[in-house]
């Protein structure tokens, strides 16, 4: 029974730390990108560069399925803007509210390309079968050895730049979500009625299975952005913290 389940339990393992992780690297590199310019618009420029392939990915995406489905789209931008909360938008596009259905797809869209591109780039271009299947086991030292076994891939570091930037960028915003809980609402009362009328054996071993498949690759997914993600934000936070100390200037 847990075999059939195990998809789930990674993803709520996953998925916490790879918020984390993101917001801990995001908020360190721009901070060294602020200290080293001095210029909020400056290191605003250099932050969404840094990001633009992640960037283009998802909003195109957005695009894209948007269109596919009949959706009518507005403006669409991949220039950076300041919100009022406070939070950075690298980019968006517009789209007319429709059905819950076509919303949840168009929101879902960035995970979808996002994570076809870091399974493909990380499983084929960059080797790290092996580093999964030891971070899976917990063996750390095999880890490392399995990561400094993959440097020797053709173009690993373009690869490796790419990877980054795509996985640290096709989470669905708040905006891309706003369809997600009519949806789970509508499957939680499909899923009642479904084990009322006593096809819960069934769906147990028809359709847990395949759910279950469908998990494991997105856990592939991110447990490579969780590996990358954990590699660079030591480095950054050092970094940050140094320049700091150099030059004493703050930026929490």
């Amino acid at each position: 029974m847990i075999a059939n389940w195990d998809g789930f339990m990674w993803l709520l393992l996953l998925l916490g730390p790879l918020l984390i992780l993101q917001r801990g690297l995001h908020r360190n590199i721009q901070a060294v990108f602020l200290i080293l310019t001095r210029r909020s618009e400056l290191s605003l420029a250099l932050f969404s560069l840094l990001f633009f392939p992640g960037v283009l990915i998802h909003e195109v995406s957005h695009f894209l399925v948007a269109r596919l489905l009949g959706v009518r789209t507005g403006r669409f931008s991949l220039l950076p803007r300041a919100m009022p909360n406070g939070k950075l938008q690298l980019g968006y596009v517009e789209t007319a509210r429709t059905d819950i259905l076509r919303d949840a797809l168009i929101g879902a869209a960035p995970l979808v390309a996002g994570g076809l591109f870091v399974a493909y780039a990380g499983l084929n271009r960059l080797g790290l079968e092996t580093v999964l299947g030891a971070m899976q086991g917990l063996r750390i030292p095999e880890v490392w050895a399995a990561l400094r076994e993959s440097i020797g891939h053709q173009d690993y570091w373009l690869w490796f730049y790419l990877t980054f930037t795509v996985s640290s960028t096709m989470l669905p915003s708040a905006s891309d979500r706003r369809a997600w809980p009519s949806i789970a609402i509508v499957l939680v009362i499909v899923l009642g009625l479904a084990l009322v009328s006593g096809a819960g054996p069934w769906m147990a071993g028809t359709l847990a299975p395949v759910f279950n498949e469908a998990l494991r690759a997105l856990d592939i997914v991110l447990g490579i952005s969780v590996l990358f993600h954990l590699v660079l934000l030591p480095p950054f936070w050092i970094l940050h913290r140094l320049l700091e100390k150099l030059t004493g200037m703050q930026v929490a």
